[in-house]
């Protein structure tokens, strides 16, 4: 047998279709199902018989979702969500990074702060919502707050992690050259960090969106969780399922604006030699 007869085949290369490694093959895939999923729910409501109460049919959530929008309803109220979700990304990950890098530097510092960081993530977060209403007010400072909290951890533990993984070897080489702890910090721990970092922003800015919602349920009377609850109340289905499709595209989107961060930062990594 040769040697060019023992190569293994890539799993499922030879079944792989060829028009659905293109990206239009596989956009085309994705806009598929989500027209089946579409059809099989209308399907379900005509066929069930049930109240728009209960769940509405697509058709009706999609005049609510333009309705609305023409009025600038939703829109006035996402613009609320939206700058908290912001601010509270950018407050979560400051405290996020900054923590995370002054307790990669000791094991004394994990073993101290350790159980205190696993204790603010262990407590609901919708549990500490009317604590911090009542002690910030029913302004924008609560939604902020709790969105950081939420979304801190994970680039708490990224920023960790990616700077307590560096190869030994390396950082033996670097001081076998005589480097400072700060060349060593700044040159090999933070760029082999940086895509565990990004890895940890992307998770975040999507928590962010849960935690400024969260904190719209307790104490607020503008943003899209607040609109929830008024929905809620006038038994306006509809209305939500809009609100929905709203808080889903703000995740999305923000999530590949980080991702496009992420690759325009990292463009070197994806050079060839000699390109």
């Amino acid at each position: 047998m040769t040697a060019a007869a023992i190569v293994p085949m890539e799993v499922g290369s030879a079944e792989r279709p060829a028009w659905y490694t293109t990206r239009f093959g596989q956009l085309s895939l994705t806009l598929a199902i989500f027209t089946a999923v579409i059809v099989v729910w209308d399907l379900y409501v005509r066929l069930t018989g049930l109240s728009a109460l209960v769940l509405p049919a697509p058709y009706d959530v999609w005049l609510s979702l333009v309705e609305n929008t023409l009025s600038g309803h939703l829109i006035n109220h996402m613009w609320v969500t939206l700058s908290e979700i912001l601010l509270g990304f950018l407050l979560g990950s400051v405290i996020g990074i900054a923590l995370g890098t002054i307790t990669a530097q000791s094991l004394l510092m994990r073993t101290i702060l350790g159980p205190y960081i696993l204790a603010s993530q262990a407590m609901p977060k919708l549990a500490l919502a009317p604590i911090m209403v009542i002690w910030l007010g029913f302004g924008i400072a609560p939604k902020v707050v709790i969105a950081a909290l939420i979304c801190f951890f994970p680039l708490l533990e990224n920023t960790i992690i990616g700077l307590t993984s560096t190869n030994p070897y390396q950082v033996e080489l670097f001081r076998v050259l005589t480097a400072s702890r700060w060349q060593l910090f700044f040159k090999l721990r933070v760029p082999n960090a940086l895509p565990i970092i990004f890895a940890g922003l992307r998770v975040a800015i999507t928590l962010a969106v849960v935690g400024a919602v969260v904190g719209e349920y307790v104490g607020a009377n503008r943003g899209l969780g607040a609109l929830i609850i008024a929905a809620q109340g006038s038994f306006d289905t509809p209305l939500m399922f809009a609100i929905f499709v709203y808080l889903t595209v703000i995740g999305i989107v923000l999530y590949k604006i980080m991702e496009l961060l992420e690759q325009t930062f990292f463009s070197w990594r994806h050079v060839k030699p000699g390109d």
